[in-house]
């Protein structure tokens, strides 16, 4: 896993092998950061990450100077590395929750500037995600919300639907929360 920008920029950090994640892929973490810049000045931004897996986009948030960072992950092994390049990084900025994404997103009362979900592409609920996240409130007013998915779904029927962007094998489906 590489950092692409920011204060950590190249950093590299190892995945176990035997990792379940699938990480985003560097092409497609580049491309959906620069449309994301493009909507958002992720400076100052309080951000969070839903199925973070090996935390490669909270880590990349944290780099572009996010004030504060939530990453939510369920597996025992994927949290675990997320606490060791934390630590590694030494960056107090980063909150990290080991537990299960819908519980969280139906639990919390904290509110977000952007909020990127990227679940395992097997999840039976995977196409619940987006108007789970848009409904609870979770997003600020002008917040943006990014959904890694595959290519088998489409959210252009949600509120606050912006646009979809394809890289490769990997869907981007982005939404703003407008006024």
């Amino acid at each position: 896993m590489r950092i692409i920008s920011g204060k950590y920029k190249s950093r590299r950090f190892e995945a176990p092998k035997n990792f379940k994640a699938r990480p985003t892929t560097d092409f497609a973490k580049e491309n959906i950061f620069n449309v994301v810049s493009n909507l958002l000045d992720l400076e100052d931004t309080v951000a969070l990450d839903l199925f973070s897996g090996t935390g490669s986009i909270a880590f990349e948030l944290l780099s572009r100077g996010c004030k504060k960072v939530v990453c939510v992950e369920k597996d025992s092994a994927h949290y675990a590395f997320i606490k060791t390049v934390k630590a590694k990084l030494a960056d107090d900025c980063l909150e990290t929750i080991k537990g299960d994404a819908f519980r969280y997103i139906q639990s919390t009362s904290q509110t977000f500037d952007f909020i990127f979900a990227d679940p395992p592409y097997a999840l039976k609920e995977l196409s619940q995600v987006p108007e789970m996240v848009l409904s609870q409130g979770l997003l600020n007013p002008e917040g943006v919300f990014v959904m890694e998915h595959s290519k088998d779904y489409d959210f252009s029927n949600l509120p606050y639907f912006l646009q979809q962007r394809v890289y490769g094998s990997v869907n981007f489906s982005i939404f703003i929360k407008t006024l």
